[in-house]
């Protein structure tokens, strides 16, 4: 597909990169805070696209991963957007259980910020 066709085009066309993945960023549809990153693949898009459900793909467990199914956090996917050359996914989501999405148990995976002083860069926590 030419440059134009994929940026100005109506063709979905994700570009995944060398290992099959592409980025995908989830964010609250009433707040508009970002929740999490993490990595699609072609099952991955598949399945969330038929279900309006967010899977990824767990780089780390190397397996298929519905949002949801261990913390009750399932994900429920009201608009997918894709960013100008379609190699980034962008979720709008509804979040279930507790409405958090990281791990650690925040509501955001994003829960530090690099704070930059006397020379020094260390991270403190945004909550």
């Amino acid at each position: 597909m030419d440059k134009a066709a994929l940026e100005e085009g109506a063709d979905f066309a994700p570009r995944f990169d060398s290992n099959g993945l592409i980025v995908c960023i989830a964010v609250e549809a009433a707040t508009r805070e970002i929740l999490m990153v993490a990595y699609m693949n072609q099952l991955a898009l598949d399945k969330t696209i038929e279900t309006g459900v967010a899977h990824y793909w767990s780089r780390s467990r190397n397996a298929l991963w519905r949002k949801g199914d261990t913390s009750g956090q399932v994900q429920r996917v009201l608009s997918l957007s894709v960013d100008c050359d379609q190699d980034a996914i962008l979720l709008t989501v509804e979040a279930g259980g507790d409405g958090k999405a990281c791990h650690t148990g925040r509501k955001s995976c994003f829960y530090r910020r690099l704070e930059i002083g006397d020379g020094a860069r260390r991270l403190v926590f945004a909550e």
